[in-house]
């Protein structure tokens, strides 16, 4: 029982700002628009999304413009989204209109980050 406080405070020092366990190599995850969602809610995530970060890499000339829909840059805007808060599941839920990836959906030029 003597090494309790110090199995607590190993704890508290592995544990992540957003209070996720942090495991030796941690997985990189992405957000992205489920395949399901309707077009309104699509464009009120891309809406919300480019209200809370920077959205620039969407507009046209840009890496991430192409393919130009909705389901294309709502995914990106949230990804965005979703990186900025720190990889929560809770933020990538978007009235559960999102999925958390283990793939990298990266595509020729347009890096999600």
């Amino acid at each position: 029982m003597e090494n309790v406080p110090l199995l607590l405070i190993l704890l508290f020092l592995s544990l992540s700002p957003g209070g996720n366990l942090i495991m030796g190599n941690e997985q990189k995850t992405w957000c992205v628009a489920k395949p399901s969602s309707d077009q309104a809610t699509l464009l009120s995530n891309l809406n919300f999304a480019c209200s809370q970060v920077d959205c620039r890499i969407l507009q046209k000339g840009c890496p991430c413009f192409y393919p130009d829909n909705l389901m294309n840059h709502a995914s990106i805007a949230m990804n965005l989204y979703y990186q900025s808060k720190g990889r929560n599941h809770w933020n990538c839920d978007f009235r559960a209109s999102a999925l958390v990836s283990l793939t990298d959906p990266s595509y020729g030029n347009c890096i999600y980050a």
